[in-house]
């Protein structure tokens, strides 16, 4: 299967560069998979395609203020630290630009001096283990000196940090949104939940990988990045019940439709568990346990749109997106939304 099957032209003032005022006002298109339908609504319009006794499964995962502008001390020179992975209470795996000036031994300095890191080693990836000083709660010195590690396609500044959270993040350690979330406002949540769908909540903490551009030519050649998960014993119960009853679960996000699959057994059942993922979903592929999708409008070529593709059919998602572009849909993190059915 060639990965340039899943191109398609996308023109750079569709990309979102902003979120809407209100989160559930983005468009939304519904595909019926089964009659190919496609309908053009508004987010707040979910509510009428699901049923009582439905399950949304959303993931709890909350972004990291991962991106640090420091100096170098000494010298004032400038540089970028963005947070991967934590190792203990004072290392981290960083990436570092420009990276020829962070080398072993070197500090530098953060804020009015609220932070210091010293690099320790470099990866073969280039990664650096970065020390950090600091007094007090490291998440409270991130969250005063941090920025959001906005996706490479966002070049404009988010003057509120919490636009790029949903409303319902929880669970510290994400690299990015898990943005299909981000159309939810909590008045919404609960007009669902007065329906009679349950909510249930997963974590996965994204990584950077999702980022990362497909560069086989072939979809079977692409190595996929791994992730760390989360399913609770309270919301396996829920899951299990929902599908015995003969309910839907709905994956809100391509990181619950991934945590799902990765844990479900032969007979569809779910139960607490965590650990790594790195699962890779493309059209072929039998879904064991998610009956439906809320997604966004994915890059052309990424592994989410392929995704979608098996979920739903390539021809048809690859159709949908032609419509998305002609009907001026905004795309990616802070655009609208599909219903996939």
């Amino acid at each position: 299967m060639k990965v340039k099957d899943f191109y398609f032209d996308l023109p750079k003032e569709l990309i979102a560069q902003h979120p809407l005022e209100k989160r559930d006002e983005s468009r939304l298109m519904v595909v019926n998979k089964a009659n190919k339908q496609i309908e053009n609504k508004h987010f707040k319009d979910i509510i009428d395609y699901l049923n009582p006794g439905d399950c949304l499964v959303l993931n709890d995962t909350r972004v990291l203020p991962a991106r640090l502008l420091g100096a170098r001390e000494g010298t004032g020179g400038k540089m970028e630290f963005l947070l991967l992975k934590r190792i203990d209470v004072n290392h981290w795996e960083t990436l570092v630009k420009p990276g020829k000036k962070a080398k072993i031994g070197t500090m530098f300095i953060f804020g009015d001096g609220q932070l210091k890191a010293e690099i320790m080693s470099i990866s073969e990836g280039g990664s650096r283990i970065v020390r950090f000083e600091f007094e007090g709660i490291f998440e409270e010195v991130l969250d005063k000196l941090g920025e959001m590690p906005l996706p490479p396609y966002i070049t404009e500044k988010l003057e509120d940090k919490e636009r790029y959270q949903t409303v319902f993040s929880k669970e510290v350690g994400s690299a990015a949104a898990p943005t299909a979330g981000l159309h939810f406002t909590e008045d919404l949540l609960k007009q669902i939940k007065a329906k009679g769908v349950h909510l249930a909540f997963v974590t996965l903490h994204i990584g950077l990988g999702t980022f990362r551009p497909v560069k086989a030519e072939t979809v079977e050649e692409h190595e996929m990045h791994s992730e760390y998960y989360v399913l609770s014993s309270e919301t396996a119960a829920i899951i299990n019940e929902v599908k015995d009853k003969g309910g839907r679960v709905i994956a809100v996000g391509t990181t619950s439709n991934r945590t799902l699959e990765s844990i479900v057994d032969d007979n569809g059942r779910v139960e607490e568990k965590s650990g790594w993922t790195d699962i890779f979903i493309y059209p072929g592929y039998k879904f064991k346990i998610v009956d439906a999708i809320i997604t966004n409008f994915h890059l052309p070529e990424s592994t989410l749109i392929m995704l979608v593709s098996a979920f739903a059919g390539q021809d048809l998602i690859m159709g949908a997106y032609d419509i998305a572009v002609k009907e001026k849909y905004r795309f990616f993190s802070f655009g609208d939304a599909m219903f996939l059915y």
